[in-house]
């Protein structure tokens, strides 16, 4: 059964887009277009009818011998009909006066009494015009097909006449295999839209009660959490026609072309309501107003001025909603926010470890895994992945798995994937042997320092092979997604960041610049320990913020203080305490410890590489339950 007689035996089955055909050389188009030149030529040479040409000397002989009726002239060029031929309408020869002139034609023409017709060589008033504006015609014919036969093959409206129209992409009943099934995670956003679905289904059922379709709703979430496939699925599940646009595509050039897209746009969606707009990346039209160029007439602001005029256009009961997405909730309009625009708010966080198992379930289902793959160690090891992240590990391990010619994907592959994507690709540097000492006795001291402070995450693995940025790696991996922090764990954590500084100054005497990332870490950790957590002997429960979101560049700015010199100078000191006092007590810890951090060092620099299980039978330590 062909695609098109199963689609005629399943009308609910919403028709896959036909792929655009591509160009061809219409030979329709060319004939017509050689036509019309043949005729504009013609047009050009009919005063010129076909006529023997003669001699100049001939013409005067039979002249003389008066076998000419009538003669022509037109500048240089001489017409004549003879004597003998009675035809009116033609012209039996013609001649060229030399450029030099004849003084004796005339004389001549007199005496033998021959009719003499001078016309002077100025084109008929309508071959003029014929002349100057068939060849624009002929132009501006060819572009305006050119347009619609590029627009017809591509199934588009964006020809050149049609740039004020909108550049939603229109699907009639989301041509998607997605479903709320293949979007794993996002229970509670989920359960918000499944009631905007059931409203477009079964409207009825919700204005007995009185109820009102919120008209707007706002995914805000970080990137890579599913906010468009969320979209997707939504249309997908409703079942009715969908618009999606970006914020960005609205805007042009031209002053006005926005706000036109804007009600085009709404213009469609009503007409085929039940539907659903969807616009990604909002906050690139929907920013604060009143600020910029422009004096708040730029065309940015036009347009969302257009698109908070639509929303209140929507009547109580019109089944159009709007969906929109963004990763800058921040930064958008109040006008926008307010209800009645966007009724709804769907935060989107990144996924906790049962979301990421199931999203790694959903991403791996159609590949093939080797049976030492345990997604749920994977998820553990994948804290703040989001869900586009995560279907990148997937895919770099499957990617890994084919270069090695491997049957499946094996647990060392999704290994490699994991270290590929946090720390990037492994560099073949060559170090010399008192470098790899130096990265193994900082590594092993961010590693001891790990393994024996009381509240620190669990070690995974070690390694001094270099990858990325980085010439060496701790590996930690938290128990459990953590929302909140305890002073005592902040702490440990300073500890961890300042081990591989401590090792090189206990064993090698000195310290290097190996440590400038940690050190700049660990300053920006404690400054928001003394600054934003309350978390300061001597400042005690109070906030400083130094910085804040800027809504229009996009980026932190540095904010005036609203707290004197004096206290700026006690925030200063608090912070060097505080990582004092956590060197203090990492430096205690590792000179505790010397035995098995020199053991450790060692064994790195012969392996390069340890995970947990080593590392525990090689300092004899018990695993923990």
């Amino acid at each position: 059964m062909t695609e098109q007689q199963k689609q005629k035996t399943d009308p609910d089955k919403p028709s896959m887009p036909k792929p655009a055909s591509p160009l061809r050389f219409d030979w329709h188009s060319f004939f017509i277009t050689m036509v019309l030149c043949l005729v504009y030529y013609f047009i050009l040479v009919a005063n010129q009818q076909a006529s023997k040409e003669i001699a100049y000397s001939e013409f005067k002989e039979q002249l003389v011998q008066q076998q000419i009726a009538t003669v022509e002239m037109k500048g240089l060029e001489i017409k004549g009909r003879y004597a003998t031929n009675n035809q009116t309408n033609t012209y039996d020869f013609h001649s060229i006066i030399p450029s030099v002139g004849d003084p004796d034609l005339l004389p001549l023409l007199e005496e033998n009494k021959v009719p003499l017709l001078v016309k002077t060589e100025e084109a008929p008033w309508w071959l003029t015009i014929i002349a100057n504006f068939l060849p624009w015609l002929l132009i501006f014919g060819f572009f305006v097909y050119s347009n619609r036969l590029i627009q017809s093959r591509l199934g588009g409206g964006n020809g050149m006449f049609s740039f004020n129209r909108s550049k939603a992409r229109r699907y009639e009943k989301v041509q998607s295999d997605i479903s709320f099934d293949e979007v794993a995670g996002l229970e509670n956003a989920k359960q918000d839209l499944r009631e905007v679905i059931d409203y477009l289904i079964h409207p009825e059922h919700f204005r007995k009660l009185g109820a009102k379709l919120p008209k707007g709703l706002l995914m805000m979430g970080p990137p890579g959490t599913g906010k468009t496939l969320l979209a997707k699925a939504t249309a997908a599940e409703a079942g009715v026609p969908f618009f999606s646009i970006s914020g960005s595509e609205f805007i042009e050039m031209f002053v006005g072309v926005g706000a036109s897209r804007v009600r085009d746009m709404f213009k469609e969606a009503r007409d085929k309501a039940p539907s659903l707009i969807f616009i990604d990346e909002i906050d690139s039209v929907g920013r604060v107003r009143g600020t910029g160029m422009g004096g708040g007439n730029d065309e940015r602001e036009q347009t969302l001025n257009q698109i908070l005029a639509e929303m209140d256009g929507f009547s109580s009961t019109e089944p159009v909603v709007i969906l929109a997405a963004t990763n800058r909730p921040d930064v958008l309009d109040p006008a926008l926010l307010r209800p009645g625009r966007f009724d709804r708010k769907i935060t989107l966080d990144l996924p906790q470890r049962k979301a990421r198992v199931q999203i790694l379930q959903v991403h791996a289902a159609k590949k093939p895994l080797a049976g030492d793959v345990d997604l749920d160690n994977i998820a553990s090891r994948t804290i703040g992945f989001s869900g586009a992240d995560l279907e990148n590990l997937v895919n770099e391990a499957a990617l890994h798995a084919a270069r090695l010619s491997q049957d499946d994907i094996r647990a060392a592959d999704f290994d490699y994937a994991h270290d590929r994507i946090l720390l990037g690709a492994q560099r073949q540097d060559i170090l010399g042997n008192e470098d790899r000492q130096r990265i193994a006795i900082h590594e092993s001291g961010h590693a001891i320092t790990s393994l024996y402070a009381d509240h620190s995450d669990p070690l995974a693995k070690v390694t001094i092979i270099p990858r990325g940025r980085a010439l060496g790696v701790t590996e930690t991996m938290p128990k459990e997604d953590r929302v909140n922090y305890t002073e005592a764990y902040l702490r440990d954590r300073l500890s961890v960041m300042l081990g591989g500084r401590c090792a090189e100054q206990i064993v090698l005497g000195d310290v290097s610049s190996g440590a400038a990332d940690d050190l700049k870490q660990c300053t920006q950790l404690a400054r928001r320990m003394v600054t934003q957590f309350g978390m300061s002997e001597g400042l005690g429960p109070l906030s400083f913020p130094l910085q804040e979101e800027h809504p229009f560049l996009g980026m932190d700015i540095q904010k005036p203080k609203d707290f004197s010199e004096h206290t700026a100078t006690l925030i200063d000191e608090e912070v060097r305490l505080l990582v004092q006092r956590c060197e203090k007590r990492t430096q205690e810890l590792l000179l505790e410890h010397r035995t098995e951090l020199d053991r450790l060092s060692a064994a790195l620099i012969e392996h390069e590489t340890l995970d947990l299980a080593t590392i525990e039978t090689l300092l004899k330590i018990k695993p923990a339950a």
